[in-house]
C-alpha cells in the first residue's frame, strides 16, 4: 500500500512514517519544513519528500492520505485530497488500525514528563529483553530511533493531549486504548484548542473510560486536577505514587533514591538525572514496567543505564567554563521544575535562564500571571519576545524577583548573556522550539570572548 503522509516531519507523524515502512508499504510525505534531522532520518529510510503542499505531489495517486493535525481546510494538497474524494485518514487513527489494536499498549499521557517517562518505560522494557514498539515525540538516546514496530505485544506511546487533525478534533490519545495508562500530572495548556481546564479533563476522561478492567491506571495521589477526571468514571483499577508507590532517601538532586511499593523496598535508583520531576517520571516508569511484568529490582537497574532525552536538560556545551545547556520546557511548571533540579544540582553557582515563550498558550498570555514565579531560583532571566505576542511583557518584569529583560533581536540577546556570563556560570536555554540557532550562536561567541 502507498500512503502519502502530509505533514510528515513533525515527531510524531515521522514515527507513523518509520512504523510504515517497517510494516512494508511505500511511503512518501510532505511538509512545509523539510530539514534536517528529520528529513535526512525520513530519507534514509527510503522515504520520498516533498517541499510544501503542491499539488504536483499527487503525481502517483497514494491509496491513503494520512493528515496531520497542522494542517487545515484552504491547504491546497487538502483541498486537492477532499476535491477527488482521495480516502484518507489522521495519524492517529491509523496507527490504531494498524498497529496499536492487537497490542499491549501503555500509554504515557499528562501536561508535563510524557516524551522523559515514556522513554524511560520504553528503555526498562527493553532492558527486560521484551523488544517493544513505541513511537515517542523526542529523541530517545537509549535508542537510534523515535519510533519503532517492536518484536513483543507491548507497545509504549507518548499520550498527547492535542487534536488529531482538521476533521476529528478529538485528541489523539482517544485512539490508542491503552491497558496500561499512566496519568502524570494536569494543567491547562493548548488554549488554542481547549477552552479551560474542564475541557481537558473531559477528554483525559474519556482516555480513561477506554482502560479495561484487567489494565491498569496510575497517577499521583496529590493531583486534584486528576482526581477530578477519576471521578467523572473509572472502572478500572488503579495505583497511585505517593501512595502505593513512594520514594525515600532522595539526595537533593535527585540523583539516587530509593523506591518503595506497598512499603517494600524495590531497590535504589543510580542515574545522571536531575530534578524531583525525573524522581517521579520514574517511578511512572518503575510501575508501569510491573503491570507488564518486569520486575522491579530490573527496571531500577535499567534506569542506571537511561540516557535522557534530548532537549531535557542537555548539555549542548562547556566552554571557558560555563556549562550550557538545552531544554524543552515552556509551561511556567516545567520551567519550574527544571530551574530547581539545576539549581540542586549546582548548589551557589550562577543559573543564567534563558527563555523564548513561543507556544501557542504563552504567546495568548495564558500563564502572564505565573511566569515569573516559575524562575525565582535563577540568578539572571534573558527573555526572547517572539513575533506576534498578545499580551505586553512589562508587567511581567515588574512583578519579577530576579532581574529580567526582554529583547526582540537575537544578536543583542546573544551578545548580552556572552558579557554577562563568567566561568562556573550555567546558561539555561528553554524554549518548545529551535530559538534561532541560538546554541550554536552562544557557543561560538563564548569560545571568542575572554
Amino acid at each position: 500500500m502507498h500512503l502519502h503522509i502530509l505533514g510528515i516531519c513533525g515527531t510524531f507523524m515521522g514515527g507513523i512514517a518509520a512504523i510504515a515502512k517497517e510494516l512494508g508499504h511505500k511511503v512518501t510525505g510532505s511538509d512545509s519544513n523539510v530539514y534536517p534531522p528529520m528529513s535526512t532520518q525520513l530519507e534514509s529510510l527510503g522515504i520520498e519528500l516533498f517541499e510544501g503542499y503542491d499539488v504536483k505531489q499527487f503525481k502517483n495517486e497514494p491509496d491513503i492520505v494520512v493528515i496531520g493535525n497542522a494542517l487545515s481546510r484552504g491547504n491546497e494538497a487538502v483541498e486537492y485530497v477532499l476535491d477527488r474524494n482521495l480516502p484518507y485518514t489522521s495519524g492517529p487513527q491509523w496507527l490504531l488500525e494498524n498497529v496499536l489494536k492487537d497490542r499491549w499498549v501503555l500509554a504515557v499521557s499528562g501536561t508535563h514528563g510524557k516524551t522523559s517517562t515514556s522513554s524511560m518505560l520504553a528503555w526498562i522494557l527493553e532492558y527486560a529483553g521484551l523488544k517493544p514498539g513505541f513511537l515517542i515525540g523526542g529523541l530517545p538516546q537509549n535508542f537510534d530511533v523515535s519510533a519503532r514496530l517492536g518484536e513483543s505485544p507491548f507497545f509504549v506511546i507518548e499520550a498527547d493531549e492535542y487534536d488529531s487533525a482538521f476533521f476529528d478534533k478529538r485528541s489523539k490519545f482517544v485512539h490508542y486504548r491503552p491497558r496500561t495508562l499512566v496519568m502524570n500530572n494536569l494543567e491547562f495548556d493548548h488554549a488554542d484548542i481547549f477552552s479551560d481546564l474542564s475541557d481537558i479533563q473531559r477528554q483525559f476522561n474519556h482516555l480513561l473510560r477506554m482502560v479495561p478492567n484487567n489494565g491498569l491506571v496510575l497517577l499521583p495521589k496529590l493531583d486534584n486536577n486528576l482526581r477530578k477526571v477519576l471521578d467523572m468514571g473509572c472502572w478500572t483499577p488503579v495505583q497511585y505514587t505517593g501512595g502505593d508507590w513512594q520514594v525515600q532517601n532522595s539526595n537533593p538532586e535527585g540523583s539516587e533514591f530509593e523506591v518503595l511499593f506497598k512499603g517494600e523496598i524495590q531497590g535504589t535508583v543510580h542515574w545522571d538525572l536531575m530534578g524531583e520531576h525525573n524522581v517521579n517520571n520514574a517511578l511512572m516508569a518503575i510501575a508501569a514496567a510491573k503491570n507488564s511484568g518486569v520486575k522491579s529490582d530490573l527496571a531500577v537497574e535499567a534506569l542506571g543505564q537511561f540516557v535522557n532525552v534530548k532537549r531535557r536538560m542537555e548539555v549542548k556545551a562547556i566552554v571557558n567554563g560555563i556549562t550550557l545547556y538545552d531544554d524543552f520546557a515552556h509551561h511556567p511548571t516545567a520551567i519550574a521544575f527544571t530551574i530547581d533540579g539545576l539549581r540542586a544540582k549546582v548548589g551557589e553557582g550562577r543559573i543564567l535562564a534563558v527563555l523564548e515563550p513561543r507556544s501557542n498558550t504563552m504567546k495568548m498570555g495564558i500563564h502572564k500571571d505565573t511566569l515569573a514565579s516559575s524562575w525565582v531560583n535563577a540568578n539572571q532571566v534573558f527573555i526572547f519576545e517572539p513575533t506576534n505576542l498578545s499580551w505586553s511583557m512589562d508587567d511581567l518584569l515588574a512583578k519579577s524577583d530576579v532581574t529580567a529583560i526582554l529583547y526582540k533581536d537575537m544578536e543583542l540577546l546573544v551578545k548580552s548573556i556572552v558579557s554577562y556570563a563568567k566561568p562556573g556560570d550555567h546558561i539555561l536555554v528553554m524554549s518548545n522550539g529551535s530559538f534561532g540557532g541560538i546554541h550554536d550562536l552562544l557557543t561560538e561567541k563564548l569560545q571568542k570572548f575572554k
